[in-house]
């Protein structure tokens, strides 16, 4: 990741009341306003007109002082002056020219609760006033005994806890009982105490807390990989940092990968600092975004846990940032302005001047070399907290230990199930492939059942009796022949979970059994409610996807078996074995991690493979090594650079005649190397045909720069939409 240079962070005072504004819309810069007083720092919100309507702006800097001062409109701003601080449009500044996206665009993810900046509206609330009613009925005794405690309270919630109806509590405000207040429009935001209990920790924990308080005390940028196996206390061990900025006055975020993650994680944060911690995500209303919203920007919220979206919030005092899961494929933004919140996280906090932790069992490569090289602080947790160990893994060869036609679970694996059950012990099935089969096709004919929209097969979720595109979302009901003969059969090939789980319910019809998909699962509440009944042992086997693979901690859970690690091992992207490797690795490391020894049995056609053999032996920096060898032979990041550049349209002609000009006019430059155009990996998808061409630069060369010169020589097509992906994941 190369940086980009920062603006300055202020208008000067001398300048006339002219400042460039810029506004959350697809724009490629501020434009010129008169200002109501000359002081206006950068950051300050404004409405703005634009066209026939108002728009809200942030003052960004100086006007150009193109446009004659007569013409020029007036922007004023927001009642109370809220401002956005100077580092987070530093922030935006740079995130625009490192993505080459419109800075316009990444504004509007900093502005996403825009009620935030409305006035705020008061509530009414009532308080005992002194004044005895003539009439005083239980109902009404039971009210007032509540209300005297002096605390205000709404007429519902002194109906709900005195037992009465709404009715008996306006009596008592008609007759004066009780007399009204007006409060803020939302309760405080109650603060972590940094003391509220003290840390139980190990020689290895405290060492690394140590060094994280000591970077938190610093008040200085600094990256720490906290790295430790499964178990070992990571989260515990960067509270004692989170303490550290909470004494210092200084707010944290802590990012995590997803939603799905946090049930435990707020659990284990109200129990150690006394309350939970604000969150930030997409599934928060409006009212709770802009209650948020408001508290992080006034300094009310000390600590935030949230998705990648989360980076943009308005932190005036923000001394610490912790990725957990650093290494999450989930942490990369794909649409929009594409980006990756783990490195911004680093620019943030090297632009706030802030401590930040990243936090992973299995680091991302980039993340590792960086902290091989002494570039990061390299804090190290070698073993699991406690009594537990980790688990004992095994292979299971599946070209011997072969089952019965249509099963998927080995007879080895089914043994392992039966005596866990017989134990009182918990087990984890994990297939990493969603429905019930991922192709359906003719018997007869051989036709592929595939999306109308996408190159993709359409996937069999037979509990919903339908054929799904996990792409576009395109479904049907599956037909009772085959479409292209009219007379085969069609059949489902391959298992994805619920097929799985079909077989186990099958095997072990007594066992209680839950799947965790996002396809049976529908939003947190849900999934957050079946970790719940995992971890107070109302499940005895949960089978799922990825979604069960990191992050929760069930004591009873002592066998996990992967059915099929073979699936996404080897898909031409040069990040694959990596992935696979980090997926296999945690969901293995959510057995045993108790004081009950672990089991984990790892279904594979491919034991000699060499993510197979490092899980094996448990050897995971050999594997890194032998993965870092082999990018920086093929100067793949982190010991080179990528772009990629996807033309997409609903005209196939136009796409490809778009992608060949755009080869034709990359200009030749040393230590850079285009490739493309080719088809995408999914040629067509959502009805758009896609093509992919891919930079591929030494790491000293500035491709932002590349990528400007290049794409300013070519005029694509109003019908192509042409996306950039600087530093991409993956090449779908």
């Amino acid at each position: 990741m190369k940086e980009a240079a920062l603006k300055p962070g202020r208008i000067s005072g001398k300048t006339a009341a002219r400042a460039g504004v810029l506004l959350p819309l697809p724009l490629s810069g501020p434009y010129d306003y008169r200002l109501t007083s000359a002081d206006l720092p950068r950051g300050t919100l404004v409405v703005a007109p634009l066209g026939p309507r108002e728009a809200l702006g942030v003052v960004w800097g100086e006007g150009e002082g193109k446009i004659a001062e007569a013409k020029l409109k007036e922007a004023v701003p927001l009642e109370g002056h809220p401002k956005l601080p100077p580092s987070l449009c530093d922030f935006i500044d740079w995130v625009a020219k490192y993505t080459l996206s419109l800075p316009g665009v990444v504004l509007a993810q900093a502005l996403r609760s825009r009620s935030a900046f409305e006035e705020e509206v008061g509530r009414v609330a009532y308080i005992k006033s002194g004044v005895v009613p003539a009439r005083l009925t239980p109902a009404r005794a039971r009210v007032l005994e509540i209300a005297g405690d002096g605390l205000a309270r709404s007429v519902a919630a002194l109906a709900e806890e005195a037992n009465v109806t709404p009715a008996v509590v306006r009596g008592l405000i008609d007759v004066g009982a009780l007399h009204e207040v007006e409060l803020p429009e939302f309760d405080a935001v109650p603060a972590p105490d940094p003391a509220f209990v003290a840390p139980s920790l190990n020689l290895d924990q405290e060492a690394a807390a140590r060094s994280l308080k000591v970077a938190v005390a610093a008040n200085r940028f600094s990256v720490s990989l906290l790295d430790g196996v499964t178990g070992s206390g990571k989260t515990e061990t960067y509270f004692e940092a989170i303490a550290e900025a909470l004494r210092r006055g200084k707010q944290t975020l802590i990012l995590l990968p997803e939603i799905a993650l946090t049930v435990q994680f707020l659990d284990r944060f109200a129990e150690r600092f006394g309350v939970r911690p604000a969150e930030w995500h997409s599934d928060l209303s409006q009212k709770e975004r802009r209650r948020v919203y408001r508290a992080v920007m006034g300094g009310e919220a000390r600590v935030v846990v949230g998705a990648r979206s989360a980076l943009y919030l308005p932190f005036p005092e923000l001394g610490l940032i912790v990725v957990d899961e650093e290494h999450e494929q989930a942490y990369k933004q794909e649409d929009g302005v594409i980006y990756h919140a783990r490195d911004m996280a680093v620019v943030r906090a090297r632009i706030e001047n802030a401590a930040i932790v990243l936090s992973s069992a299995t680091p991302s490569l980039e993340t590792y070399v960086n902290a091989a090289s002494g570039r990061y602080h390299w804090l190290k947790l070698p073993n699991r907290h406690g009594e537990a160990v980790l688990p004992e893994i095994k292979l299971i060869d599946l070209r011997h230990a072969r089952s019965e036609p249509g099963t998927w679970i080995s007879e080895p694996l089914r043994e392992a199930i039966a005596a866990t059950l017989a134990g009182g012990e918990q087990a984890m099935l994990f297939l990493n492939r969603r429905g019930y089969a991922p192709l359906t096709l003719c018997e007869t004919c051989g036709h592929k059942m595939v999306c109308s929209q996408c190159s993709a097969w359409l996937v069999e979720h037979r509990y919903h009796r339908k054929l799904v595109c996990h792409h576009c979302g395109y479904e049907c009901a599956k037909p009772p022949h085959c479409p292209q003969c009219g007379a085969g059969e069609l059949t489902a090939c391959g298992p994805g979970v619920e097929r799985v789980a079909e077989e186990f319910a099958r095997v072990f019809p007594e066992a209680k059994m839950a799947i965790a998909s996002s396809d049976t699962m529908h939003g947190p509440a849900e999934t957050q409610a079946a970790i719940r009944s995992m971890a107070k042992r109302e499940i005895d086997v949960l089978i799922g996807t990825q979604i069960i693979a990191k992050g929760h901690h069930f004591p009873q859970l002592t066998l996990v078996g992967v059915i099929d690690a073979d699936l996404g091992g080897s898909d031409g992207d040069l990040r694959a074995r990596e992935r696979t490797f980090q997926l296999l690795h945690q969901v293995s490391g959510r057995a045993g991690r108790a004081e009950k020894p672990g089991l984990v049995l790892v279904q594979t056609r491919n034991p000699e493979d060499v993510v197979m053999k490092a899980l094996a032996s448990n050897d995971r920096n050999a594997f890194y090594e032998q993965e870092k060898n082999f990018r920086e032979r093929a100067h793949a990041p982190p010991f080179g650079r990528l772009a990629a550049i996807i033309l997409s349209s609903h005209d196939g002609d136009l796409v490809r005649d778009a992608g060949r000009e755009l080869a034709k006019k990359a200009p030749a430059a040393r230590g850079v190397k285009v490739w493309g155009p080719t088809p995408a990996f999914y040629q067509i998808l959502r009805g758009r045909v896609r093509e992919r061409l891919l930079v591929q630069a030494e790491k000293s060369v500035d491709v932002q720069a590349y990528l400007r010169n290049w794409l300013a020589l070519v005029k694509i097509p109003n019908a192509v939409r042409m996306t950039v992906d600087v530093d991409p994941v993956s090449f779908f």
